[in-house]
């Protein structure tokens, strides 16, 4: 029987001002996200885990200390899982919705693909995938969990589901502390992917322009 990787989105911050914070350091959750962490840390509880991996940042930490705390672990803070680079980091607007009311941001804008104003998908692709397989290892033959972010968990995803790269930030399936499973066949690859949301009760209701 193989192994399954299951992939935490953290939860909910606290950021009053819907800052795009990127890789900024000291976004804590806020008391929703803590709760979302509790509520994913109760549902993990049908899983053997061995061990837990997480981004360096506060906010992706924090989700992750109830799942070290349930299965008797210790974080394993590894720094390939952290948030995509950004150059709208920092500012009150989203990529897709508010930028476009900026002129000045357009030149960023040139080459989607890529994409032009951020990390490229290819290099977040690598590292994930190289963060999966040392969670896979790390775990010795359990489950793992890895705590990263949304748009390196997407990006991973439609890598693995042949899904095209450029996409909608709005259709992303990658709620606040989702999971997304990478399921491993004997050999140790990965043979499928499922999704799940355990605390999508707690989700705030959407609001346009909202993180």
């Amino acid at each position: 029987m193989g192994q399954t990787v299951h992939v935490l989105r953290h939860g909910q911050v606290h950021n009053p001002e819907n800052i795009l914070y990127g890789r900024q350091p000291g976004w804590r959750l806020s008391e929703l996200g803590q709760e979302m962490a509790s509520t994913v840390a109760d549902w993990s509880k049908q899983f053997e885990v061995g061990a837990v991996l997480s981004s360096p940042l506060q906010r992706a930490q924090e989700t992750a200390t109830p799942l070290v705390r349930t299965h008797q672990l210790e974080i394993i803070t590894e720094p390939k899982l952290i948030e995509a680079a950004n150059i709208f980091e920092g500012k009150k607007f989203e990529l897709g919705s508010g930028v476009l009311r900026h002129p000045e941001m357009w030149r960023y804008l040139t080459r989607p693909w890529q994409p032009s104003w951020g990390e490229p998908y290819e290099e977040q692709i690598e590292r994930m995938l190289a963060s999966l397989f040392s969670a896979r290892d790390a775990a010795a033959g359990k489950d793992a969990f890895m705590v990263s972010h949304q748009l390196p968990i997407w990006i991973l995803r439609s890598a693995v589901e042949d899904r095209r790269l450029m996409h909608d930030p709005r259709k992303r399936e990658c709620t606040l502390a989702s999971v997304t499973s990478f399921h491993l066949d004997n050999e140790g690859a990965i043979e499928g992917v499922s999704y799940s949301e355990p605390a999508g009760h707690l989700l705030p209701p959407k609001k346009s322009g909202k993180k």
